[in-house]
């Protein structure tokens, strides 16, 4: 039997040509939170001693980091002082490293049914939809708060 044999033809989901389950088929995948740091250190200029040297760490520890070495993503102190020298949102970084910003729990729990509620229902938003829905929550708190 030859390998076409073996492997049915599947159609890709970016292309209505048949592809063996074989190949590899394209995806859109979001860099793991250590080489999306070393891609923005390295832009930025920073030396890996240096970088280590501004968020507070061992050049070891950084290297590790990028390189996916560590058993647990950095602390969120430590994020957010990446995140600020590389010039990026915190809130991008906390999502690449698994991690949930602080303050979030705490806004869950100060309205339990509708906090949830409402992440559940904005789940399936594409971004447009969500600067939408972000644009409306903001202009409703900022009336809120000139009241």
């Amino acid at each position: 039997m030859t390998p076409a044999q073996l492997d049915p033809p599947v159609m890709s989901m970016y292309s209505k040509q048949p592809t063996s389950e074989r190949q590899t088929v394209m995806t859109v995948q979001k860099p793991k939170f250590g080489t999306f740091v070393r891609e923005r250190r390295t832009a930025k200029g920073y030396s890996l001693r240096r970088f280590a040297e501004l968020v507070g760490v061992s050049p070891t520890y950084i290297s590790h980091v990028e390189q996916g070495k560590v058993d647990s993503p950095p602390t969120a102190d430590r994020i957010q002082k990446m995140a600020q020298l590389l010039g990026e949102s915190p809130d991008e970084l906390f999502a690449l490293a698994g991690r949930v910003p602080e303050d979030l729990p705490k806004i869950i729990q100060s309205q339990p049914e509708a906090m949830p509620a409402l992440l559940r229902a904005a789940k399936g938003l594409n971004p447009e939809q969500m600067k939408k829905l972000l644009d409306q929550a903001n202009e409703m708190g900022a009336k809120e708060g000139a009241q």
